[in-house]
């Protein structure tokens, strides 16, 4: 099965290395990375991130996604909710802190 490595950068998090196809609310936790995740469903915006790197490469964001970035990260393209983000590619991800 092909694998995808997950970049923390500006923490002391070392990269995570997950299965191809795999959701990254089911697969990281405050321990192996910088995120927390409050509802799952893409709603709450406790997930929110910046991809620094594969951004174009991931799954575009579904239209109840998009939706909530327009709420919470409206001048970053390049924003994410973790919650919603199947692993296709290996990624960089910082945490937004401000929601």
């Amino acid at each position: 099965m092909k694998q995808h490595t997950i970049k923390f950068p500006h923490t002391d998090h070392a990269p995570a290395i997950l299965p191809e196809g795999a959701n990254l609310a089911e697969n990281l936790s405050i321990v192996n990375s910088p995120m927390l995740f409050g509802c799952r469903s893409g709603i709450c915006g406790t997930c929110l991130v910046h991809i620094e790197l594969g951004y174009e490469r991931l799954i575009p964001p579904s239209d109840n996604e998009r939706e909530a970035l327009e709420i919470y990260a409206p001048d970053n393209p390049r924003a994410r909710l973790a919650c919603q983000i199947s692993l296709v590619a290996d990624i960089s991800l910082i945490k937004i802190e401000s929601v």
